[in-house]
């Protein structure tokens, strides 16, 4: 098994020998430079760049950049939202010899001061009023920086006395100038680039404490890019949406990097909260991907839509076409069969009903979709099965260049991360904790030897920090974070994690951490979905009013004990809920409780809820 993993490993690293992501692009452009590339709107109908022009765009920034003073291997700081100007952005700084990081948007100015230091930026490139409060009141701890440049001009400031800020329409024409002036020097810069030049940095959220920046080059890209190419099946030239942060890996591998590797065409939504219904909708994507809490928040409005239908015969026409879905998904997982009848019976049930849904939903043309960045809770695996759909679930890291595992649509679980990728080594230590070994591993972290040091160790094993098993099959199934294992006052290992699926997974419930580290027993805070508590309420005659309101209400809380409860009836005695509380408010990023990719941050939660969870224990 392990001569075949290096096999498949030695064809994938000569096939990209010598390459770089600027390499990539060019033979894009070669082979497909008519084919539409990215799609942004504003206002209006979309705007459509082809591959050549992206390209053409790259080499005008890259250009400019050179011309504001970046040096090869000096970083760029990147604060906007997903639209065309920030890719543009990035890759012009890649081609330019630049590294691009992009930072979250969420971050606040201490944050930002952090990382911008951190990594030495030079220039930065922010969208407008939102993003400037978060630089300007820390400039003075980044004598580093350079230049300001400012997507919206409106938002610019004006600056008669300093040459700190430049609008980006002068950037981008400063940028043609020089590069129809001196074609050959952007060239002689690519040139000069090769497979182990840092291609981004990207910060990790920073649940623990000070992000750190994850180092990742031209060569992990590009072996990322073709292992999936081989595993996931997404089609070429796919119709992608892009809407999650750049600044995670995920997200990029699939708006960036996969595209630009396969020639796809991005749609960009600015922001997923208000805009992502309708972009989809408007876009029919042929693949998808969502973090577990977008598919969490889908299914929670098809529940919602289907709590306020009146008509019972056809909520029981959805009901038996949806459990045809689940039987003919469960039937094509790895080691199973679907029969005859049976694909019949789905073939009609998708015809009538569920292709239908999945069409009011945008998705009706996607043929892969895909979830990451942690498990996907079984029962909305279950849920979206019964639409027809498998969710393919992946794992990997921002330290391992996005997918170490893989559900593929010709093999998967349902329930685990699929099994390695092309070329990369996966297995699980004597403790449980994950481990994996490839051409995917970052070099390291920004300015951390130590920290380096504990994530790879002597032999290229790169320490995931998560705990899982393989089943006997190869397949990966994560359990949780082993640092966020509770340990009970009597020494019980608990999964929070695994108690938390099963408390979401009735739709009232929104979100809910357990906690009981040290304690006799676990416990748990829940939030109410803002989506499916209003129509639940409206459904049973209740005034919808605020979460807040909703919250107290006798009937709402009578519901999340039954939801504990059967959650309980599912769990180990130790397992159990013993105590809860229902918050009068949503969790989000924006709030701190949440990721910007819609993690629990633990700790956050621990601190900022603290006096909730002794109050719990001392009921």
């Amino acid at each position: 098994m392990v001569s075949q993993v290096l096999a498949q490993r030695a064809e994938i690293e000569r096939a990209i020998e010598g390459q770089t992501l600027c390499d990539r692009l060019r033979l894009t452009v070669a082979e497909s430079g008519g084919l539409p590339a990215f799609a942004d709107r504003d206002t209006g109908d979309w705007q459509t760049l082809t591959w050549a022009q992206a390209r053409e765009r790259a080499l005008q920034l890259a250009a400019g950049f050179a011309a504001l003073g970046l040096a090869p291997g000096e970083r760029v700081a990147l604060m906007l939202p997903n639209r065309l100007e920030h890719v543009l952005a990035d890759l012009g700084a890649v081609h330019a010899g630049g590294v691009p990081v992009t930072f979250y948007s969420t971050l606040a100015p201490d944050q930002v001061a952090f990382m911008a230091a951190d990594c030495d930026a030079r220039i930065a490139v922010l969208d407008g009023a939102a993003e400037l409060p978060r630089w300007q009141p820390v400039l003075s701890r980044l004598p580093g920086l350079k230049k300001i440049i400012v997507r919206d001009p409106a938002a610019c400031p004006a600056s008669p006395d300093s040459e700190l800020y430049l609008r980006w329409d002068d950037f981008v024409a400063l940028g043609r100038e020089r590069h129809a002036a001196s074609p050959d020097a952007t060239a002689h810069r690519i040139t000069a680039i090769t497979p182990d030049d840092p291609v981004t940095i990207l910060y990790t959220s920073g649940t623990t404490g000070n992000p750190k920046g994850v180092i990742l080059t031209h060569r992990n890209v590009l072996y990322q890019l073709t292992a999936a190419d081989e595993s996931l099946g997404i089609p070429a030239q796919v119709r992608w949406v892009c809407y999650l942060p750049l600044a995670h890996i995920a997200e990029r591998m699939f708006s960036i990097y996969g595209p630009l590797h396969s020639a796809g065409y991005v749609h960009f939504c600015h922001n997923a909260v208000t805009d992502l219904v309708r972009t989809v909708g408007d876009v029919r994507p042929t693949s998808f991907f969502g973090v577990p809490r977008v598919w969490e928040k889908v299914q929670a409005g098809i529940q919602a839509l289907l709590a306020a239908e009146q008509d019972p015969g056809r909520l029981a026409a959805v009901g038996r076409a949806m459990d045809t879905g689940r039987r003919y998904v469960a039937g094509c997982q790895f080691g199973h069969a679907v029969t005859a009848e049976l694909a019949e019976e789905f073939r009609l049930a998708d015809e009538s009903v569920l292709g239908p849904i999945r069409s009011l939903l945008g998705l009706g043309e996607t043929v892969v979709v895909a979830s990451a960045a942690a498990p996907l809770p079984p029962e909305v695996a279950r849920f979206f099965a019964g639409l027809g759909m498998r969710i393919l679930d992946l794992y990997g890291m921002t330290e391992t260049t996005g997918a170490v595992t893989a559900n593929t649509s010709r093999e998967f679980k349902l329930g685990t991360v699929g099994r390695s990728l092309p070329g990369i080594e996966v297995r699980v230590a004597e403790d449980g904790e994950i481990l994996a070994r490839g051409p995917v591993s970052t070099r390291g972290y920004l300015n951390l030897p130590d920290a380096t040091a504990d994530l790879i160790d002597a032999e290229g094993w790169l320490h995931t920090g998560d705990v899982g098993s393989l089943d006997e099959d190869g397949f990966l199934s994560v359990l949780d974070r082993k640092k966020e294992m509770i340990i009970t006052g009597g020494g019980e290992n608990i999964s929070p994690a695994s108690i938390e699926n099963l408390l979401v997974e009735h739709p009232l419930i929104g979100q809910a951490l357990c906690y009981g580290d040290g304690r006799r027993y676990v416990v748990a805070i829940l939030t109410l979905d803002g989506t499916v508590a209003p129509a639940w309420a409206r459904a049973r005659g209740i005034g919808a009013g605020s979460l807040a309101g909703l919250a107290d209400r006798p009937e709402v809380l009578a519901a999340v004990e039954e939801a504990v409860t059967a959650a309980n009836a599912r769990l180990a005695r130790v397992q159990q809920v013993k105590r809860w509380r229902l918050l009068t408010v949503e969790w989000t990023a924006e709030s701190e409780e949440l990721t910007p990719t819609l993690k629990l941050k633990r700790r956050v939660i621990h601190a900022k809820y603290a006096d909730v969870i002794d109050a719990i224990y001392a009921d």
